[in-house]
């Protein structure tokens, strides 16, 4: 290219070995034959893809076949055998999806940044307020009109979920019909929804009206067809839910292999309030909001730069007796020791739980106790994670009355997400490499006040033994008058910490 070489760098270990001439991945061969340095070139391509532990997923190594073109998890046996049948896929002279790096000369930075730019126009308008429904959905899917202009040109096709942000936007530039200028096909079903909502119309009323303007309009008008339709073209724009009937004292909750039962089975407590008049509907007397968090974690990956933080645990350097980040301490490098297949994808997430006990009513008002459970993403910078953009709502426990040492009962949709993420393949697409992966979560730390540890850990809180570091080694002793315990080596411990002093 421009009589420049182009210089692919393998970064492995701490070792840098530079590939100047790739010319035998596409060398013409004789017919029936296969050439020599071909075949070596082919063992040295399996012995670099296979010394990097994140290549392996489920046991395979994605495949660049000229038919597979990386799409597929093989054996390295039999990623061998297609490159030696099939031969490599065209355009892949840099090993980016095995872990390589490319460093182009400046005619390919130009060919990129061109590139870059064509795509971005796909979805560029004059005036980026002008549309406050492509900006809806660009609030929904935490991304700005920066990200998207500066996304590449993907080499692999995205997964659905990243492909329906991009029809959610193509939606929001769409015209009503051809030479419509007023409203687009996402504005016109957003307008009629919030008609909907905010006089209470039912769907065959809606439906009656959507009919009822099709009608009216021209011909070929991309207005939905009924209410259904519309909703599912609205649902990933929505914080989507799912609510779970609960006893209401926290006992079980009515879920998977309890679903169909109507009274708790440990405290005998019916799940359904009693019917009044003639009402067919049963209502329950607690119901649990569910926030799933793997789709919202999935769309972190769908920014240029949001993904390139979600790696910055591992990126960053770390200086020695300093730390900055969780990643430095020996309670993460602990847990990449015990799970090293989770620890190989840098890009698995790992969360912090949060939660405290809140009177939604205030003060003043009668007694109530509500339970936000809050999840923070460790992946990103300490300057990130903290703030409220990625603070994800997991759910919201009911009142009226504290959950209590019951609360492990509500926990339990979240630990089962938790846990599926690391059996089922939560396929997620990652712009800033241009890669689908396999994202698992892990649950690293819990963030409370000390009673509410009582409640998460089911640990006594109360009585000498009440400090979980100390235990039977504190020199606590109880109130003649009062009957408590008393935690006063604690108190003197902090005093010194806050003061800087020295004192036995």
């Amino acid at each position: 290219m421009s009589g420049k070489t182009n210089i692919f760098v393998m970064f492995y270990r701490g070792s840098i070995e530079v590939m100047d001439d790739r010319s035998w991945m596409y060398r013409d061969s004789p017919q029936g034959l296969w050439r020599m340095d071909y075949c070596n070139g082919v063992q040295g391509f399996i012995n670099f893809a296979t010394s990097i532990p994140r290549n392996f997923t489920d046991g395979g190594i994605r495949c660049p076949c000229r038919k597979c073109k990386n799409l597929k998890l093989l054996h390295q046996d039999v990623v061998t055998m297609h490159l030696l049948t099939k031969g490599f896929m065209e355009d892949y002279m840099c090993w980016y999806a095995h872990g390589e790096l490319f460093v182009p000369d400046e005619s390919m930075e130009e060919q990129v940044v061109g590139s870059t730019s064509s795509a971005s126009n796909m979805h560029e308008v004059e005036n980026e307020n002008s549309n406050p429904y492509r900006n809806m959905v660009m609030d929904a899917m935490r991304m700005s009109e920066a990200n998207v202009r500066e996304c590449p040109i993907v080499e692999e096709e995205p997964n659905v979920d990243a492909a329906r942000f991009f029809d959610l936007l193509r939606d929001s530039d769409e015209p009503l019909w051809d030479g419509c200028t007023n409203h687009s096909k996402l504005s016109a079903v957003a307008q009629v929804f919030t008609i909907k909502s905010d006089h209470g119309l039912s769907e065959a009323g809606y439906d009656k009206i959507i009919e009822w303007a099709r009608s009216i309009l021209p011909e070929g008008n991309r207005l939905k067809e009924n209410f259904y339709a519309a909703k599912s073209m609205m649902k990933p724009l929505g914080l989507g839910y799912q609510k779970i009937d609960i006893c209401p004292n926290f006992c079980m909750l009515y879920y998977l292999e309890n679903a169909e039962m109507t009274e708790c089975m440990t405290c005998g407590h019916s799940r359904y309030k009693p019917r009044t008049g003639r009402g067919k509907t049963l209502v329950a007397y607690k119901k649990l909001r569910y926030f799933p968090i793997t789709p919202r974690l999935q769309r972190l990956f769908m920014s240029p730069r949001t993904a390139e933080h979600m790696t910055w645990h591992q990126s960053h350097h770390a200086v020695d007796g300093v730390m900055v980040h969780p990643s430095d301490g020996e309670a993460w490098k602990h847990f990449n020791s015990m799970h090293p297949h989770f620890s190989a994808e840098s890009r698995n997430v790992r969360l912090g739980l949060c939660t405290d006990g809140f009177n939604p009513f205030g003060s003043f008002a009668a007694p109530y106790s509500c339970w936000p459970i809050i999840l923070m993403v460790y992946n990103l910078p300490p300057g990130m994670c903290i703030r409220l953009e990625f603070m994800f709502l997991s759910m919201v426990i009911p009142g009226p009355s504290s959950p209590g040492r019951n609360i492990d009962v509500c926990l339990r949709l979240l630990i089962d997400e938790l846990t599926q993420s690391w059996s089922s393949r939560a396929l997620t697409y990652d712009i800033s490499r241009k890669q689908n992966f396999v994202m698992r979560l892990a649950l690293m730390w819990t963030i409370n006040d000390f009673l509410t540890y009582g409640m998460v850990f089911g640990w006594s809180t109360y009585g000498k033994l009440a400090c979980p570091y100390c235990m039977e080694n504190n020199k606590t002793f109880t109130l003649t008058n009062g009957g408590k315990a008393s935690f006063l080596t604690v108190t003197v411990v902090s005093y010194h910490i806050s003061t800087g002093t020295e004192r036995t």
